[in-house]
């Protein structure tokens, strides 16, 4: 998918425009049982509650593409003889009405599925999309296309703290806190997906809260696949590659333009609204390196490390790389955080022996919050 479908998708998702008629789900609790089961009409439900519950849904759709939002892949063979993908389309054609599909699902979901023993609530929601079809001028037209898809959101729960509230019937304040409550969304995922206007049968859409935790297990016992090249993984692999393949080379000059350049690209690609996802080649990495002065041989090693961490196939999405809004850097004493645009401001110096970090100042500098001279 790309940004602008997940944007489109994501529109549709309000309580003025969703076909959801019901939503489903179950308790479990931190041994894996389930507690309850949740069965309830949407168009019955008060409006407060119709809004919570959506929310808990659609934030399975939130975040960026390829760091919280990942594409899992079925296989031409899964999606023609596989149990796991014949479960998710035997609930979207039944559109969860099959209570022996939803169980089957929710145990593998359970049996997958480790919140760090909290208590957690699964929930399911079939909705319809009559998807409009662009004018000549960008308007919409008469929809020729209905996307069926599910959502899926897994959410732990914690305890409520007691609170003092106000009851004017008694014009006194008593606490009020017991029992559970359900926190954000940890992982979800949607199927299928939304591509090209239309339903892509071979791929689902799966959402982690915390892109450093991907929940592998879930993806694998739950559709049978694996992920690929994480955000994480890619982070780690790029680091750990101008580390270990540059040696003496990886000099402060030659990271900090990197990660100007990259973050040039990142901004641009932004302005240009291009949906598909910014991704390099670790090449075109190499070329910036090269231009930065490294040698041949270093610049060879880089792309080779990378070839042989990610796979052949695999590309860089700068994203994941570095950190677009802010440039990091960290001493044993100091650590000091600045935009990008203001990188070259920062240098290093020989001061009387000394290694030095520099960063011009203006008339005033604050200490806490408060204006001193300089």
């Amino acid at each position: 998918m790309t940004q602008k479908e997940l944007g489109e998708l994501r529109r549709h998702f309000r309580p003025d425009r969703v076909a959801i008629g019901r939503i489903y789900g179950c308790y479990v609790n931190a041994l894996g049982e389930i507690v309850s089961y949740l069965d309830e009409s949407l168009g019955l439900m008060p409006q407060e509650e119709q809004e919570l519950y959506l929310g808990l849904l659609k934030k399975s759709l939130s975040g960026a593409l390829g760091r919280n939002l990942l594409d899992v892949v079925f296989s031409t063979r899964q999606v023609q003889e596989s149990e796991e993908h014949a479960l998710l389309m035997r609930l979207r054609e039944t559109k969860l009405a099959d209570g022996t599909a939803r169980e089957e699902l929710y145990r593998k979901i359970i049996a997958s599925t480790d919140l760090g023993g909290a208590n957690y609530v699964i929930l399911l929601a079939h909705d319809t999309y009559d998807v409009p079809k662009k004018g000549r001028d960008g308007g919409d037209l008469d929809s020729e296309t209905v996307y069926r898809y599910i959502l899926c959101a897994v959410c732990p729960t914690r305890d409520l703290r007691p609170e003092l509230r106000y009851y004017p019937g008694d014009n006194e304040f008593h606490t009020d806190g017991q029992g559970q409550v359900i926190a954000p969304t940890e992982l979800g995922f949607l199927f299928p997906t939304f591509e090209n206007r239309a339903a892509n049968i071979y791929n689902t859409l799966f959402y982690t809260r915390t892109p450093a935790d991907p929940h592998a297990d879930f993806v694998s016992g739950v559709f049978n696949a694996e992920l690929g090249f994480t955000a994480m993984e890619q982070r780690e692999t790029f680091e750990r590659a101008l580390t270990v393949t540059l040696g003496e080379e990886c000099d402060f000059n030659v990271v900090q333009s990197v990660n100007e350049r990259l973050s040039s690209m990142i901004q641009s690609h932004k302005e240009e609204k291009i949906q598909e996802p910014l991704q390099l080649r670790p090449a075109v990495v190499g070329k910036m390196l090269s231009d930065c002065g490294v040698s041949p041989e270093a610049v060879q090693a880089f792309n080779e490390y990378c070839v042989r961490e990610m796979g052949e196939g695999d590309s860089i999405r700068p994203e994941n790389v570095i950190d677009p809004k802010k440039l990091v850097v960290k001493t044993e004493e100091v650590t000091v955080s600045l935009s990008p645009e203001e990188s070259f401001r920062l240098e290093t110096r020989v001061i009387d022996g000394r290694k030095c970090l520099l960063i011009p100042v203006g008339s005033s500098v604050e200490i806490n919050g408060v204006e001193t001279r300089v």
